[in-house]
């Protein structure tokens, strides 16, 4: 038997690997999806809040010791400095460990949140939310959504390059896969027309609930 052929039935290609690895977490977000679909749009919008509420405060006691520590530095001797130094620097690496395992406790909620949002907006023509002073501030400067007394109207569709576009997509299982695989760092393959802009999404407003920016 090839070496090559007798390995991969020993230990499995990492492709199935990583699909045994990454199925769950798509079981997961389907589990979660009724309750999520279930809500209307103002509870949609609370419940984002709420999870970034306790994403954005996980590690709020290591933070609390890191202003701490920073708090001494000026009167510290210069050269006793990088004992906290040290000691700010590894707890920093605890918040972002905390934070990473609020993200994955979030995780199946919020790309529910996101597939069922793009839902809303491929069955809708408009999607009416009470008004907040973001949509207030988006309205003055976008067409895509006015305001009509104390409700914001949103469109599905907008003006890009000249031309008028649509939102006509729904996040599907492959591109939950894909959503988890970038979300750990990982490049996943997806061929022509498998929605990897739509994949994109995902991470992209999971991470954003941390209010660190994404690159």
């Amino acid at each position: 038997m090839d070496i090559n052929k007798f390995l991969s039935k020993l230990f499995g290609n990492k492709s199935t690997r990583d699909m045994k690895l990454i199925q769950p977490w798509v079981e997961k977000i389907k589990a979660a999806y009724p309750a999520i679909q279930a809500l209307d749009n103002d509870a949609l919008r609370a419940k984002t809040k709420e999870l970034q509420h306790t994403i954005q405060h996980s590690a709020d006691d290591i933070k609390e010791k890191i202003e701490e520590l920073k708090g001494k530095v000026e009167e510290t001797p210069i050269e006793d400095r990088e004992v906290i130094f040290s000691q700010i620097d590894k707890l920093e690496t605890q918040v972002l460990d905390r934070m990473e395992v609020a993200l994955n406790d979030a995780l199946p909620e919020v790309f529910a949140i996101v597939k069922d949002t793009a839902r809303r907006f491929a069955e809708n023509e408009t999607i009416e939310v009470t008004a907040n002073d973001f949509d207030r501030e988006l309205a003055a400067s976008h067409d895509f959504v006015t305001i009509e007394g104390d409700k914001a109207i949103y469109q599905n569709h907008w003006v890009a390059g000249g031309n008028d576009t649509k939102w006509n997509m729904v996040h599907y299982d492959v591109q939950l896969f894909g959503g988890v695989v970038l979300h750990q760092g990982k490049i996943a393959e997806m061929a022509t027309g498998e929605g990897k802009t739509l994949v994109g999404t995902l991470p992209v407003f999971l991470n954003a609930l941390t209010g660190n920016g994404v690159l």
